[in-house]
């Protein structure tokens, strides 16, 4: 547990530590048992942040010829669904000098897609858990005068279930969980795992030689996608609200086109340049309407029932009956692709295509088409 605290919309909330942290202990734990013979009840470990946690040992198992223990996940007020698990770790003594090899067991995902953290055949233990499992034994080691290697292999009982839950299945990660983390700490309601699985997902789209993605907000794009499109959802990458990130990230890894499928009432924040689109930034949906309206020759009457209104598809009904809705559109989706142009001006060409659970499809960018008929190629 961490006595680390982070106020957010008001709230008093604990972080946590993540799986990383957890191997990264519970390797550490097992070499100290091995090189001293002796068990251990509790560890010492400074996070990549500069965090230092003091972490209880548990299921400690310990002979001449190996040592392995856990380390119980606290994900701290953070929603997470590998909150609670047990991340162990076994050492062996290997006669490859200075030497720490590190590989996957139960419950621990395996690479099977190029592009992501790890190569293809590897276990799903990320870059950084790695360098503190390897940096903590070395340390071990050299307390120790111990100078020979280490094997260690990284087990999560019940991994390949709570896998499920995750995005996993969905990057070509089989067989389990992922052991995660940059800072070895959780920041409650944090952001960066979302993004890190945008980034994840573009960068093994990049590695598979795609040059056009797709990319939904979330469930409404992703069914549009498959009974309007008619294309297979796992094309897309979902974004959640980080429509701005994805965007960024795409031009990043080196795609020519990027097209945003998605629905009205969060995609018209687009055009009064609002691209993380989460509520607890702002909603300008009405405005956004109402302004586009007037522009397009709507009265008082209109403008002002946009504004007392609270979905979109009611602002859409209004600019249905005073016969605007199509011109209002055209006039969002033409801002919208300005401000895209603003942000992406070379290197990148994109579109957006967006619709209505009542209305079904309203518009879409002039470049939408050609983008689209590049991912049906490419998909």
């Amino acid at each position: 547990m961490t006595d680390e605290f982070i106020t957010k919309d008001g709230k008093k909330l604990r972080r946590g530590y993540t799986t990383g942290t957890c191997a990264a202990a519970a390797a550490k734990s097992a070499a100290l048992m091995l090189l001293s013979g002796q068990k251990l009840e509790r560890v010492h470990l400074i996070t990549p942040r500069g965090t230092a946690l003091d972490l209880a040992v548990c299921d400690v198992a310990l002979s001449a010829d190996f040592a392995s223990c856990g380390i119980v996940k606290d994900s701290g007020d953070d929603p997470d669904v590998t909150d609670g698990v047990t991340v162990y770790a076994r050492v062996e003594k290997t006669d490859r000098p200075y030497t720490v090899e590190i590989d996957g067991g139960e419950g621990v995902g395996r690479v099977t897609k190029p592009g992501l953290d790890q190569p293809v055949g590897h276990a799903a233990i990320n870059s950084t858990p790695r360098r503190m499992i390897e940096a903590e034994l070395r340390a071990v080691g050299e307390d120790y005068g111990y100078v020979g290697g280490f094997s260690v292999r990284i087990s999560v009982p019940g991994g390949e279930k709570i896998a499920e839950k995750t995005f996993n299945p969905r990057l070509g990660i089989v067989g389990g969980i992922s052991i995660l983390g940059t800072t070895g700490i959780v920041e409650p309601m944090s952001d960066e795992a979302v993004v890190e699985t945008i980034r994840a997902e573009l960068s093994m789209r990049a590695a598979s030689g795609k040059t056009a993605v797709l990319l939904t907000p979330g469930n409404y794009g992703a069914d549009h996608i498959r009974d309007v499109l008619h294309i297979d959802p796992a094309a897309a990458v979902t974004t959640s609200n980080f429509i701005g990130a994805a965007f960024g990230m795409a031009a990043e890894y080196g795609f020519t086109s990027a097209l945003l499928v998605g629905h009205i009432g969060k995609l018209v924040k687009l055009a009064g340049g609002m691209f993380n689109t989460h509520s607890r930034y702002g909603d300008c949906r009405a405005e956004i309407f109402a302004a586009h309206a007037a522009l397009c020759g709507a009265g008082r009457k209109e403008v002002v029932a946009i504004m007392d209104s609270a979905v979109t598809d009611d602002m859409l009904a209004i600019l249905d009956g005073a016969g605007l809705r199509e011109a209002v559109l055209q006039s969002v989706l033409d801002k919208t692709a300005a401000e895209l142009r603003a942000r992406y001006p070379v290197g990148m060409q994109t579109g957006v295509l967006t619709f209505s659970k009542v209305y079904g499809t309203l518009g879409k960018t002039e470049n939408a088409d050609e983008i689209l008929k590049q991912i049906r190629k490419e998909y």
